[in-house]
């Protein structure tokens, strides 16, 4: 990998080259902790264009980032979803184009998505039982997505990563399970501790378990912890030497999360946003509509980071102004 030094930089010393790009907020699943009544909508939203989101990427890799995820809700819902994968691509400086998907339309679309140039992958999977992901998402789809993610493997990507939110009772006791899937794949199986968002407070006292017992359980089976890129961000990784894959755990909730905080959002409406649990967001969108603007927009984007502040408020219940995670991209 190449070296780099992101321009974006907050008033803490962070650097940033990671941008975590929202493609829409539309989503076809009802996750009980994210959308448990699905996806709800009192006026029609318009989207970035694909001329949008060009200018965007552009000013943020002049800025030094180099790593695009692409979030939603479900980006894949976007027809333009594959356009949108080769004009990163063809970006300058941009080497990592990542997706994280609910793996509807996996196995029939990542090949193509691959030959676009997808170099990442992360598919939410909040349990391997049928029964009860047909209950948490609302579909019936858990053995196509695992054979999407099978067939994943198969491809040109740098990393694949099964992403599962860590619930009580749900899949805090399948960690055997998981962990067994990577036994012989060089899968990453990340758990990801629930968060509380402004509309998910019962659930989440619930719900909620902290990931501490999970990392005694790995330690003391032989598993130790990964030293980490910098394009990585927050998670914390183990490997074990019988095992091809990897495990991974992010504890919002755990000391000092923030400070290895590399990664900036843009929503699906174009707003900026320096912390998924912020207080607001900066509208951009009026600076996206041509690439004569991208000068001003680059010194927006410096300046709004002067505000980032050095830690999330998760520990107070602030959780900000996200109402859920498909409103900013999780």
């Amino acid at each position: 990998m190449k070296q780099h030094d992101p321009q974006l930089v907050d008033p803490h010393g962070r650097r940033f080259p990671y941008l975590r790009l929202s493609l829409t907020d539309v989503c076809n699943f009802s996750c009980d902790y994210c959308l448990p009544d699905g996806y709800q909508c009192s006026e029609k939203k318009q989207f970035l264009t694909l001329n949008e989101i060009t200018n965007a990427v552009a000013a943020f890799a002049d800025l030094g980032t180099y790593k695009i995820r692409l979030t939603g809700g479900e980006p894949t819902l976007r027809k333009d979803f594959v356009e949108i994968i080769s004009m990163i691509k063809s970006t300058p400086g941009i080497e990592q184009i990542a997706v994280t998907t609910n793996g509807y339309r996996l196995e029939e679309n990542i090949e193509s998505w691959v030959e676009a140039g997808l170099t990442h992958l992360n598919v939410s999977v909040d349990t391997l039982d049928a029964k009860l992901f047909n209950s948490l998402t609302g579909h019936n789809r858990l053995k196509k997505i695992l054979a999407g993610i099978d067939k994943a493997l198969k491809l040109p990507l740098a990393k694949v990563k099964l992403n599962a939110v860590l619930l009580k009772g749900i899949n805090s006791h399948q960690i055997l399970e998981y962990t067994g899937l990577i036994r012989n794949k060089a899968l990453s199986v990340r758990f990801i501790e629930l968060m509380q968002t402004g509309d998910n407070l019962e659930y989440f006292k619930r719900y909620h378990v902290s990931s501490q017992a999970l990392k005694n359980e790995l330690f003391s089976n032989g598993w130790t912890e990964k030293l980490k890129d910098i394009a990585s961000g927050p998670a914390q990784e183990y490997v074990h030497p019988d095992y091809k894959g990897s495990f991974g755990i992010i504890a919002p909730y755990s000391k000092s999360f923030c400070d290895s905080c590399n990664r900036l959002r843009l929503s699906s409406v174009g707003s900026f946003h320096l912390c998924l649990f912020g207080e607001k967001g900066y509208s951009v969108r009026h600076l996206l509509q041509s690439a004569s603007q991208l000068d001003i927009l680059k010194e927006q984007l410096i300046v709004a980071l002067a505000d980032k502040p050095k830690a999330h408020f998760l520990h107070q219940q602030n959780t900000g102004m996200t109402p859920n995670l498909s409103t900013i991209g999780g």
